[in-house]
């Protein structure tokens, strides 16, 4: 089970099955999704397959709260892209909460986690080229551009960014 985490006004915690209708309505929100890579199965399916009892997830996997509210989403992963080798993060916050800085908390958090609790060298993020605000939260927080990844099927490029244990 993935470890609490907190920054200054956030909790990061694992999911329980209260939390499904949370996820389906940020999962399910066009405007979230339209920067990620989602899977071809539906949010609620998603959830269940990942967190009712019975299923486990194999890497570190968060809610994010902002007091008693949720407000978005985190995990750091074995990159599912070939072309990446190693861990990358993943953050989704609901519009609601854009614009005050709690991404970049939450990339922050994450990104600590992976480096210092987890011992990773480094840790990546592949972000959509047009999504100019992720690009800009994860350079701030010291991730340099590596180079595009172009998907061998779809021709979708994705810009792969990463910051080492050695910054």
């Amino acid at each position: 089970m993935s470890p609490a985490l907190r920054t200054a006004r956030l909790l990061l915690k694992p999911y329980v099955p209260q939390d499904e209708d949370a996820f389906v309505r940020l999962f399910g929100d066009e405007a979230v999704t339209r920067w990620m890579g989602m899977p071809d199965v539906d949010a609620r399916t998603l959830f269940r397959r990942a967190f009712l009892p019975g299923n486990t997830v194999t890497w570190d996997i968060w809610a994010v709260w902002e007091g008693e509210t949720y407000v978005g989403h985190a995990e750091i992963k074995p990159s599912p892209n070939a072309q990446v080798d190693g861990h990358e993060i993943v953050y989704a916050l609901v519009p609601e909460a854009w614009g005050r800085g709690l991404g970049g908390e939450v990339a922050e958090a994450v990104t600590a986690h992976g480096l210092e609790t987890l011992g990773l060298d480094a840790v990546h993020a592949t972000v959509d080229p047009d999504n100019s605000a992720s690009l800009a939260l994860l350079r701030r927080l010291g991730y340099e551009d590596v180079r595009d990844l172009v998907d061998d099927e779809t021709g979708e490029v994705s810009r792969m960014l990463t910051v080492s244990s050695r910054r």
